[in-house]
């Protein structure tokens, strides 16, 4: 199974993606996470940030899941880069594939840049930025659309989704 947690910088990829890992994770030892730039560092940072390098990141992502896959590891994938052919890619080739989509404007990320990428790119200073330089494509068939905007409590957005993986029959008294 893959959970496959997208949107732009900002929008809190990592942070739902660790909250359902942790709710998970006692029931369902076999579940692991991979966040894009967790794995950028395991491969000690050979990609940069060009478009790309971006579209090999997450194929890199995506043979990754697909071993831990076929290993019976549920997987939490928490990843920036969208592009459709790469989104429909996962659909053909994860037979149990949930795609979730942190929806938020760039005007709204902006003013949460804790990792100072907008503020760089809007003076010159950082190059290769989704949204900015690189083009965001947004999924357009997620299996859930959350918006970002309204995220006040990452648990209980991880708890929405880990509720709409009806496969797992996991009803551990979770509520919406």
């Amino acid at each position: 199974m893959i959970v496959w947690i997208t949107g732009m910088s900002g929008a809190g990829k990592t942070t739902i993606a660790r909250e359902v890992l942790k709710i998970l994770k006692p029931d369902f030892p076999q579940t692991i996470l991979l966040d894009g730039d967790e794995v950028r560092a395991l491969f000690e940072n050979d990609l940069g940030y060009t478009e790309a390098e971006r579209e090999q990141q997450i194929r890199r992502l995506q043979r990754l899941a697909a071993w831990l896959d076929r290993s019976g590891m549920l997987v939490i994938v928490a990843a920036l880069y969208s592009h459709p052919d790469l989104l429909s890619w996962n659909r053909e080739n994860f037979s149990n594939y949930f795609e979730v989509y942190l929806k938020a404007s760039l005007e709204f990320l902006q003013t949460r840049d804790s990792k100072g990428l907008y503020a760089g790119a809007e003076i010159g200073n950082i190059k290769n930025v989704v949204g900015i330089d690189i083009p965001w494509h947004e999924p357009n068939k997620p299996n859930m659309e959350v918006d970002a905007t309204l995220i006040e409590n990452p648990s209980t957005t991880a708890i929405k989704i880990i509720n709409s993986l009806k496969f797992l029959n996991y009803s551990k008294g979770l509520s919406k």
